[in-house]
């Protein structure tokens, strides 16, 4: 095994004898090779055999300040501590000879391992890649790549900690300390074996940047009290997480293991760990498709329909909604386990939205479909038209989660146009409104309107009415023409709310008025971009 060298040899020793696995043995020796610890278990147990049985036969010949070829992941330096325990060749005497390593080897062959619990020895077989492949291909998800990650029960950090301390003792006593960052972690080491097996059964890459995860959930209840000790020498570690069930969780755990002295640690816990009866549980294969974002925007013709479910008190108020119209048919399409619905600005319920409509957006969650054409983006919206004559959608297409940011920026920076039908209680004349048409730029105060106090804070709002046209219809009657900043309460402008907007069209005309109809007629916000029809 060329990757261990002399000064590994005790190490070897040390952790067979205490029922460690062989891959665990290649993190505690800082091995860095990927490849070897895909090795079959066997084969590994074998290796370091024939490593222990040659260097054993080379004790005569070899010393421990014999200088290695460099390797980035070992920063072990020597010490003068201990040196006066070793013989003249490096050995360990309580350390046991290369016939009775054979036996330790034989032994822990068919042991749980006492650091990784089996993470690294059953989980790492092809059965159980099987398991997991099986679980992600009867989920039905598209994906091109995956992420794996992996889900450790926080003893193992206790575990692993009580294994360095053993070492550290052992290794101190042949002048080499070893420091713990030294070691490769066992996610890292989990997943160099894993990815390959479950790249070539899923036949795609494994990508860390994907958006489709699999994710495996390991326990280990047997040992789950093992932890506990550190609630008493580290309390401040372990604090009650809001959905969280127990209070020792990893980042919990290996806080607390940073914190604690290791004389208390010692006290406390055995080092090395002893080995258990029972391997891990995997407890549950999860898979998670990263959110897809479709923009489009919408019309909506009826005067009785709200933008999102009207439900007060958990009494639904209307049967729909335009968020429930769109969002029934990009559910069920994409698969999907869950949306958000997001638009720049909203109307009323009363209001209709005109013109080229109302930008807007639907976060899908976890969606099972993510790759759609263009010819099926332009058949899903007229799915969504032929539904309902309450609304309908234009522009529907795929975008990325930084693109609806331009949405946003025009909910509040950008100009709308409204039409609104205006009734007075005076008589008027043409030339009565006709000055409303050579009002530029009128600024408005508009205090939180009475209707929408109750979720909105109490705030005053300066505004912009840019221009008005009004176009007169009987003596009673006129509508009006507005452009306006993004953010304007219309029917608070044309009414006054009680004196709460200043100025208003009653204020302006000197009567009473108030707003019978009002339309949006344009949401002066150049995004999505314009599909061919």
């Amino acid at each position: 095994m060329s990757s261990l060298t002399e000064k590994d040899r005790p190490i070897v020793q040390l952790l067979l004898n205490a029922g460690t696995c062989p891959r665990c043995i290649l993190r505690f020796c800082c091995v860095g090779s990927q490849v070897l610890y895909r090795h079959p278990h066997q084969d590994l147990m074998k290796e370091l055999q024939e490593f222990l049985k040659n260097n054993q036969e080379k004790e005569d010949t070899v010393c421990l300040d014999v200088i290695d070829p460099p390797c980035k992941r070992i920063r072990l330096e020597h010490g003068e501590e201990g040196a006066d325990d070793l013989n003249h060749n490096g050995a360990i005497p309580q350390i046991p000879s290369a016939d009775d390593g054979n036996a330790a080897m034989e032994s822990s062959a068919v042991k749980v391992c006492n650091v990784c619990l089996g993470i690294l020895q059953e989980f790492c077989e092809a059965d159980f890649v099987k398991k997991v492949c099986q679980k992600v291909n009867s989920a039905d998800y598209q994906f091109t790549s995956f992420v794996f990650s992996v889900s450790l029960p926080p003893q193992l950090s206790v575990r692993e900690r009580a294994a360095w301390l053993g070492l550290k003792q052992e290794m101190r006593n042949l002048g080499l300390p070893l420091a713990k960052d030294d070691i490769v972690q066992l996610k890292e080491a989990y997943k160099w074996i894993i990815h390959p097996q479950l790249s070539e059964e899923l036949g795609v890459p494994a990508d860390g940047k994907s958006l489709f995860e699999v994710s495996v959930v390991f326990a280990h209840p047997e040992t789950d009290e093992e932890c506990h000790f550190l609630a008493t020498a580290c309390p401040d570690c372990f604090k009650p997480v809001k959905n969280k069930q127990s209070v020792f969780t990893r980042m919990a755990v290996i806080k607390a293991l940073e914190k604690i002295k290791e004389e208390d640690f010692l006290k406390h816990f055995p080092c090395p760990p002893s080995s258990p009866k029972n391997l891990c549980d995997a407890l549950e294969v999860q898979c998670n498709n990263g959110a897809v974002f479709v923009a489009g925007r919408y019309n909506k013709y009826s005067r009785n329909l709200p933008q999102t479910p009207w439900i007060i008190d958990g009494e639904r108020k209307l049967e729909s909604s335009v968020e429930e119209l769109i969002s029934e048919h990009l559910m069920a399409e994409f698969k999907a386990d869950g949306f958000n619905f997001s638009s720049s600005g909203r109307e009323d319920v009363d209001v209709r939205t005109l013109g080229n409509g109302r930008p807007f957006a639907m976060e899908l969650v976890n969606p099972h479909r993510i790759h759609f054409t263009t010819e099926e983006m332009r058949r899903l919206q007229q799915a969504i038209n032929d539904s309902s004559d309450k609304i309908q959608v234009r522009d529907l297409q795929l975008v990325t989660r930084s693109a609806i940011g331009r949405m946003k920026e025009g909910e509040e920076e950008k100009t709308k146009t409204y039409s609104a039908l205006i009734w007075t209680d005076k008589a008027i004349q043409r030339e009565d409104i006709a000055f409303l048409d050579g009002i530029k730029e009128l600024k408005l105060e508009q205090k939180t309107p009475l209707r929408v106090l109750h979720r909105r804070p109490l705030a005053v709002r300066c505004r912009l009415i840019h221009t008005m046209k009004s176009e007169y219809i009987d003596e009673h009657h006129f509508r009006l023409h507005l452009k306006t900043q993004a953010g304007t309460y219309i029917k608070e402008f044309v009414h006054g709310d009680f004196g709460r907007t200043k100025p208003n069209i009653g204020s302006l005309l000197n009567r009473t008025a108030d707003i019978l109809e009002l339309d949006v007629e344009s949401v002066d916000v150049d995004w999505p971009p314009s599909l061919a029809d």
